[in-house]
């Protein structure tokens, strides 16, 4: 009985895999053009997000997590004196692990607590980036961990690459058609994926207030977009 069973399944699954491709085969059988548009759109950064980071070691780990709040707190309350708003401002809880020492043939020792706690902000000013990051690293901050550039509203961006890019795949079709003498009919298929949604740029914090205020100022986000088509050939 299981063998009839096995038998069955394996010819149906010959019979479905068959009229599948004669379905493809039936599907495309015309004269037809593929086509695939690019197009590419640069943005100006208009926000920004940063993560920071305080890590302490000490011999307690209430000691760690005092001393780890305390540069968290003074941080954010410089923050909101400068005008962000807290809902733009997110604090991680903290992190307490022991700190352990591996020293050669010899059992590992504990040598206090490790404690973390990590801090990200948004911005919709960049003229106030450095500044925001100098104000972190002088509160005790200890670790900057990235900058992302990116765009509010990237749909706006979004959508003139999209447009671009269906004018590439028509103007790519019609061009070929033209080479062979043939006339470019109907669409048959799009096949298209929408991109990320929040262009984002990671920018290297290897450089000082200055250099890093003329980098944010000088930066473009490339937004990019792509179509597939298929048409229909007269």
């Amino acid at each position: 009985m299981k063998k009839s069973n096995a038998i069955t399944h394996w010819f149906l699954g010959i019979v479905l895999a068959g009229c599948s491709l004669a379905v493809q085969a039936q599907a495309i059988n015309f004269p037809h053009i593929n086509t695939t548009g690019y197009a590419e759109v640069l943005a100006e950064p208009d926000m920004a997000e940063f993560s920071v980071q305080v890590v302490m070691v000490q011999d307690s780990a209430e000691q760690a997590k005092q001393k780890t709040d305390k540069v968290v707190d003074d941080f954010l309350q410089q923050l909101q004196a400068l005008g962000l708003p807290r809902e733009d401002i997110r604090s991680g809880n903290i992190q307490l692990l022991p700190q352990m020492h591996y020293p050669k043939n010899a059992k590992p020792e504990q040598k206090g607590y490790r404690a973390v706690r990590k801090v990200k902000v948004t911005i919709d000013n960049l003229e106030m980036l450095p500044k925001l990051l100098d104000v972190a690293l002088k509160s005790g901050i200890n670790r900057i961990d990235k900058v992302q550039l990116g765009v509010k509203d990237p749909s706006k961006y979004q959508a003139v690459a999209r447009s671009e890019a269906i004018k590439d795949a028509k103007l790519k079709a019609e061009s070929i058609a033209e080479g062979f003498d043939r006339t470019l009919g109907e669409v048959w298929q799009v096949n298209y994926q929408s991109p990320q949604v929040r262009p984002m740029l990671s920018r290297s914090m290897a450089m000082d207030s200055s250099e890093r205020a003329n980098s944010y100022q000088d930066t473009t986000i490339v937004i990019k977009d792509r179509v597939d088509v298929v048409y229909k050939l007269k």
